[in-house]
């Protein structure tokens, strides 16, 4: 398939388009983990501007040298509820925070440094065999049903209360309307730009429909300390638990960059798998120490590339280099921090509906009979049927 070149304002405004997609995937997860580890507010702000610089940095690196595919290389879920998990256990265990948060960061740097030593060792190429088109189709479905629920609850206003906020849903799902109108009615790069056109419509819209109360902004440096979450010590039970946990991680790695293939018609090759577990691993040891949570290519990048269906490298490195920038800028992190969260995930929600195309991709012409149905539809099944289960027992 023949790329289309860009021309230099569409790859500006595409540019725009990545860094509000990594933002919005970014922003919630060191204020969670602050939190958990009681930091201080300025620490909290220090951390957020310290994720922007540093997922834009893990981007263009990989980007340019890694895999060399726009793929978002954002704080890994995996790693962060395992965080927020072990942070909640410490009264538990009997331990301080800082000798919890201190364990993580030893295991999130051996665990960096095994993951390079398994990339050198070319086990991406090994995995890779594992991720079957069935295994990608469940993978995708489960994927996509956890981040649509949680985007859900961001778009009725179930994250701050637990009534539902009628205004906020209805503006929400006006918004989610708006952004699939312009991208299946819209025309070339108007349809390309649903993303970014939606998220500044409804932020325009949401400051005018729902003002709020201005605050105070926090200004930092985005280097306030190493170790934010304790000096480094050593418990082993934490610290085997996060290093199995980076190696379960590594599916992350290897169903992007298999999910993307289809996107892309080219086979991933054995460098990129390598170059990819490489860098990722190092900047998972890095994280250790600068307290933020370990990183993974997005597999929610397809869903964004399916949605806007510009796939050039140059608006992805852009908004990279606008993300770092952002972080560096304490007014400007300060600014965009203030996006209605009921607009980010309206936009997110939208974007990630696209996933589920990405699924079906897998089976596509697949001859349904008996044993193909029970094997696409027992995982798939079952997964969604424990993930409901878990939330309900989560909500009792």
């Amino acid at each position: 398939m023949e790329v289309k070149r860009l021309t230099a304002s569409v790859t500006m405004l595409a540019g725009f388009q990545w860094l509000f997609f990594m933002f919005a995937n970014t922003v919630v997860v060191p204020i969670s983990v602050g939190s958990a580890f009681e930091l201080e507010q300025v620490e909290i702000v220090s951390a957020i501007q310290r994720s922007f610089i540093f997922i834009g940095f893990a981007c263009l690196v990989q980007g340019l040298f890694g895999h060399r595919l726009p793929l978002m290389e954002g704080q890994s879920g995996v790693w962060w509820g395992v965080i927020l998990s072990l942070a909640a256990t410490a009264s538990t265990m009997n331990l301080e925070l800082s000798t919890i948060g201190g364990s993580i960061a030893v295991g999130s740097m051996i665990s960096g440094l095994l993951f390079v030593v398994l990339g050198f060792l070319g086990m991406g190429e090994v995995l890779k065999k594992w991720f079957t088109p069935f295994v990608m189709f469940v993978f995708l479905i489960l994927l996509s049903n956890q981040l649509i629920s949680i985007f859900l609850r961001g778009m009725l206003g179930l994250n701050t209360s637990d009534s539902i906020d009628l205004k906020a849903a209805l503006f929400s799902f006006a918004l989610a309307t708006l952004t699939i109108l312009i991208h299946t009615r819209g025309k070339g790069i108007i349809s390309s730009l649903n993303l970014l056109i939606g998220m500044v419509v409804g932020w325009i819209a949401a400051v005018i429909l729902f003002p709020v109360e201005a605050t105070e902004a926090i200004h930092t440096t985005p280097f306030l300390m190493w170790f934010p979450w304790g000096q480094p010590s050593f418990e082993w039970g934490i610290v085997t638990t996060v290093v199995i946990t980076g190696l379960l991680n590594s599916s992350n790695t290897i169903a992007t960059l298999k999910g993307a293939e289809a996107i892309f018609n080219k086979i991933t090759t054995p460098k990129q798998y390598r170059s990819s577990f490489v860098i990722t691993g190092s900047l998972t040891a890095l994280s250790g120490a600068l307290g933020l949570v370990p990183n993974a290519p997005f597999a929610s990048s397809l869903g964004l590339l399916n949605a806007t269906g510009i796939r050039e490298r140059g608006p992805f490195l852009l908004g990279s280099i606008f993300f770092i920038i952002m972080g560096l800028i304490a007014p400007l992190s300060g600014f965009f921090s203030t996006i209605p969260h009921s607009v980010g995930n309206t936009v997110l929600f939208v974007a990630y509906l696209q996933l589920f195309g990405s699924a079906l991709k897998n089976i596509e012409g697949l001859t349904f009979h008996p044993k193909t149905v029970y094997r696409v539809a027992l995982p798939a099944l079952l997964g969604l049927a424990i993930i409901g289960v878990c939330q309900y027992s989560c909500r009792i």
